[in-house]
């Protein structure tokens, strides 16, 4: 678990991008580069990276952030800011491979991680209500 001044919490995403028209692109050089900028950006941000994967035609990242920072604002810097640098450090890639477009499909997957399951959240909430319908004088 993870406290802040206002929080308490455990909150990981795993997310999943592609690069745009699942081109072959992905060189040794490239995925390094990749997995050395989002564990910067994750570091920058106070982000935790629990795992991450750059594979030939998508990115894994499984990620915890405070409860504050939304999924899409992750996506958003993640994608954003390594497709500038991944331009910078190699421009004839955006000139080659992508003809001065995005390096990245502008779709994602996005799914939550945490150490209860849905079925055990049900259940105390349920017995929760139940006790305090039982003791509750109205």
């Amino acid at each position: 678990m993870t406290y802040s001044s206002s929080a308490v919490y455990e909150i990981s995403y795993h997310i999943v991008w592609c690069i745009k028209h699942r081109k072959q692109v992905m060189t040794d050089e490239l995925k390094q580069f990749l997995d050395d900028q989002i564990r910067t950006i994750a570091e920058s941000k106070e982000w935790v990276i629990i795992e991450l994967e750059v594979m030939p035609e998508h990115v894994h990242v499984f990620i915890s952030t405070p409860p504050f920072i939304a999924p899409t604002d992750i996506v958003k810097v993640l994608k954003g800011v390594t497709a500038k640098r991944v331009f910078e450090k190699f421009p004839k890639l955006r000139k080659k491979e992508f003809l001065g477009s995005h390096l990245w499909s502008p779709s994602y997957y996005v799914g939550t991680h945490g150490d209860v399951s849905a079925e055990t959240i049900k259940k105390y909430i349920e017995g929760t209500s139940n006790t305090r319908r039982g003791s509750s004088k109205v």
